[in-house]
């Protein structure tokens, strides 16, 4: 019988993942839980392997290979005392920085801890050993097979990672006998790049740059950004705290998330730039993404990452503009398609998402907007925001439990300056304290947005939304709070000096809004409560979502079974308009 490559997945995309990092040489010990690395392997003829029985040697034997050539050195070995004994040379390989991959072999970690013989835990190694380590499962579905890509090139892109030095791969195996695989997979190796490497060429011939929240821009920054989109004819698709102001700013969120196919969504690069963020998938249709970032972390949100650059951003934007002047077609066709879809927009019903058009426009310049997880910051996603103003929200541990804190905080950098904030129920009532801090000043204005509940998990695009009023008991948390009382806030707000005004509907909201949002700084704070309704929530989403004709003589038959009966009555009277 001819033996080729093992069949354990997981094994395969390392060792193809070894090739495309360029590692040659690997210093073998004896085992049987890395018999299938190891007759992979050494049927291949890209490797140069060496015997070492003992895993003490053989790690010293890696240490001289790597210093002597250059080149990164792989170790295998089996499970066991075995790799314990690669600690004392893979410790002079981490103080020297030689790049010493040491790849243990192991069955599944499930059997750590239950008296199976030679099962050693490997999941914590000593500060000064390695400077990455990963756990390597068995692949079972789509998913795995992206996780242990992401892990295997986290590895091996540490063994040259600012200076260098030794990493380790903690490699399951399931004993398989079959070695039938005659061509490893392809794999996607992950550039890693710095300002001092020679960088990739810019070839895709559609390019936009995503911005996730961001801190402030320089305008050095900005002015790289825009260069660059000039001479690419890139866009800038933007959210809320994306803080990028120039030329190229799109928000594309609601012409995103229509259910029509939209080249303008897709483009061949997709350069990620910022931090976390609720909304990059709108743009999963991309063809790759390449990540500039300070941190040179693999962070792979739409499973299409293809480079690292470990750089500042306006260093790698500098790098790439070119001297051509493009013709902005790419910019003057997704502001054609928002402005389609702006006058497709409805009579909406009273609603976080008609809050947001109503007001998105008319907040004063200057000031600054604290917006709520979730529906607040989605609303106004979709929505977009004025370029005169500064918006923030917390997305960085994207909970509902800090948001007024951090208006509070931020209001007392800039007394001079308004700061307004807007909140779900659950979300003031959680962080309700701060509001009688005795630094709040006047430049505060919050608005809730109190429909009773975590409205979250009762729109149709939730998945607890199956179980209608059943979600209400424990899910989304309903009737606390004083059951969207239209006396609580009011109370604790005057009495605690806040100027407080409510609205259930357009006309009372239309008639508070101009006070709300006057320029002017006010004698007190002020808190606007907003009593909305989940039906009303979920039909303004849904009808945001689905604006096209097209979509519109669908929505009948999608209906039924996605939202409830109180919304089907809104939409199909949106249909007939």
């Amino acid at each position: 019988m001819q033996y080729h490559y093992t069949n354990e997945k997981n094994v395969l995309f390392c060792i193809s993942l070894l090739k495309a990092y360029g590692v040659k040489k690997i210093v073998v010990s004896p085992g049987t839980t890395n018999v299938t690395f190891v007759a992979s392997v050494q049927r291949d003829s890209y490797f140069e392997l060496y015997s070492s029985v003992d895993e003490r040697s053989a790690v010293y034997i890696a240490c001289g290979l790597a210093a002597e050539s250059g080149e990164p050195v792989a170790l295998s070995c089996t499970g066991a005392t075995a790799s314990r004994n690669y600690y004392p040379g893979i410790t002079e390989a981490y103080y020297r920085k030689l790049p010493v991959l040491a790849i243990t072999s192991t069955r599944d970690v499930s059997k750590i801890g239950h008296l199976h013989d030679q099962q050693m835990d490997r999941s914590v190694q000593p500060k000064d050993t390695v400077k990455c380590s990963v756990q390597i499962q068995t692949i079972k579905d789509a998913t795995d097979e992206w996780d242990v890509m992401i892990k295997l090139n986290k590895a091996m892109q540490a063994l040259t990672r600012n200076g260098g030095g030794p990493a380790h791969i903690n490699l399951t195996t399931t004993y398989s006998r079959d070695y039938s695989v005659l061509e490893l997979p392809k794999v996607r190796k992950i550039g890693h790049f710095t300002i001092f490497d020679e960088l990739p060429p810019m070839e895709q011939k559609k390019i936009a740059i995503y911005v996730g929240t961001h801190a402030k821009w320089t305008k050095r920054l900005t002015d790289a950004v825009d260069k660059f989109c000039q001479s690419h004819n890139a866009v800038v698709f933007s959210e809320p705290c994306s803080g990028y102001k120039g030329k190229y700013r799109v928000f594309y969120f609601m012409a995103g998330n229509q259910p029509v196919p939209d080249d303008n969504k897709c483009p061949d690069l997709l350069i990620h730039i910022g931090e976390v963020s609720a909304f990059p998938d709108t743009f999963s249709g991309c063809k790759e993404v390449w990540r500039v970032n300070e941190d040179g972390e693999i962070r792979d949100k739409l499973k299409k990452l293809t480079n690292v650059f470990e750089m500042p951003e306006y260093a790698f934007f500098e790098h790439y503009c070119i001297d051509t002047v493009g013709d902005d077609s790419y910019l003057t066709a997704c502001k054609k398609r928002n402005e389609e879809l702006q006058k497709m927009i409805p009579e909406l019903p009273f609603s976080n998402v008609w809050i947001a058009q109503k007001m998105h426009d008319s907040i004063p310049s200057g000031a600054v907007l604290h917006l709520g997880i979730l529906s607040s910051l989605r609303a106004w996603t979709l929505m977009g925001t004025p370029a005169n103003i500064d918006i923030n929200c917390n997305e960085g541990g994207f909970g509902i439990d800090g948001n007024m804190s951090s208006l509070l905080g931020a209001s007392l950098v800039h007394p001079d300056k308004l700061y307004f904030g807007i909140v779900g129920d659950l979300s003031f009532f959680y962080d309700m304290n701060v509001v009688g801090n005795r630094h709040l000043r006047s430049n505060v204005r919050i608005m809730i947005i109190n429909n009773g509940r975590g409205n979250e998990f009762r729109l149709y695009t939730n998945p607890a939304r199956m179980f209608g009023a059943e979600t209400d008991e424990y899910i989304s948390a309903a009737r606390h709070f004083g059951n969207k009382s239209p006396l609580v806030i009011k109370h604790y707000a005057e009495d605690l000096g806040f100027e407080y005004f409510s609205a259930e509907n357009k006309e009372e909201f239309h008639s508070h809004c101009q006070r709300f949002l006057t320029s002017e700084m006010t004698g007190k704070p002020m808190i606007f409560e907003v009593f909305t309704d989940t039906e009303d929530e979920n039909t303004a989403l849904y009808t945001v979502n689905n604006l096209d004709q097209s979509s519109k003589d669908k929505l009948k038959d999608k209906i039924k079974g996605i939202v409830g009966e109180d919304t089907i009555k809104s939409l199909k009277a949106f249909i007939k308009k």
